[in-house]
């Protein structure tokens, strides 16, 4: 989450009702990749509700394919560039970029070593059903907002590229983008330990985060709120994440993560659907100007 949220602890009426249930963490640093590419670069994939993240160390040349994917997909660049294919045109684009793949087929080919994340909706099920967490996923959870497609992009679906060094402006510590069904949270890199005098401790009513650490190593501060049942009491947790890595947190669990240490420092939030409370912050989201809100039309 980015630090200049306010914190929002839950309220006595959400800290009444059933307990939160556990994180559900992939700790790729040290997990085995779930599949290889055709090149042998490793990708592990992990999942949550509503959204199935792909993170590869790819090589130059990685080929990255996705066939008839039913939605729009993520692809953030932080350290090489790539072709891009899809059924809306071609390009080539250099790192640090954040792209929206449109619907269909898609292919990367990598013209460099480095990190890439993939997010797509759970509907690409393929992808879903590898993720080394699909085991806390099998059955709905209740305490999640069904996935709600909001409106098309303005325009026509296409393949969209965005600056994340022009996306962020002196002083400010988060980029938020979003599209039809994803949203995604940049933060800035840190390059020296969070001050642990400015955390920011919040938690969410309806919907999960999933944080992504690519560079880095950072300690995630849980607590799950008390119900009336004191046998549902969970104490409060620190869990310590490497990089590449996906946590995710539930609705109600109150959070706030630090990096641990100098060096680089990259985490990486995801929701899905968006966010509709950073929707309605005016400037927060990067492209709001391409994606209309629900009840708008394109």
């Amino acid at each position: 989450m980015p630090d200049c949220c306010p914190i929002v602890l839950p309220t006595l009426k959400n800290a009444m009702t059933a307990p939160a249930r556990n994180v559900s963490v992939a700790d790729h640093s040290v997990d085995p990749p779930t599949l290889y590419e055709a090149d042998g670069a490793p990708t592990w994939v992990t999942r949550a509700s509503h959204l199935v993240t792909a993170i590869t160390q790819a090589a130059a040349g990685t080929r990255l394919g996705v066939e008839a994917n039913p939605d729009e997909s993520l692809v953030l660049l932080p350290d090489c560039g790539a072709r891009v294919t899809t059924a809306a045109g071609s390009c080539e684009v250099p790192a640090n970029r954040l792209l929206i793949l449109p619907p269909g087929d898609s292919t990367l080919e990598l013209l460099g070593p480095g990190w890439v994340l993939r997010a797509f909706t759970s509907r690409q099920a393929a992808l879903a059903a590898r993720a080394v967490n699909a085991a806390d996923f099998v059955a709905p959870h209740a305490d999640v907002a069904p996935l709600q497609d909001w409106p098309a992009p303005v325009g026509c679906w296409a393949l969209r590229v965005y600056d994340l060094d022009a996306a962020l402006a002196e002083g400010e510590k988060t980029r938020v983008f979003r599209s039809s069904n994803l949203m995604i949270n940049i933060l800035r890199e840190r390059q020296a330990a969070r001050d642990v005098r400015a955390l920011s401790p919040h938690a969410h009513a309806d919907f999960e985060q999933a944080s992504v650490t690519l560079r880095g190593v950072h300690l995630h501060h849980l607590r799950w709120p008390w119900t009336p049942d004191m046998t549902t009491w969970r104490e409060d947790r620190a869990l310590q994440v490497g990089a590449p890595s996906v946590t995710v947190i539930p609705p109600k669990v109150v959070h706030t993560t630090r990096n641990l240490g100098d060096g680089p420092a990259l985490l990486i939030d995801l929701f899905a659907p968006p966010r509709l409370d950073f929707s309605l912050r005016a400037g927060m989201v990067r492209n709001a100007d391409e994606y209309p809100l629900p009840g708008s039309a394109a």
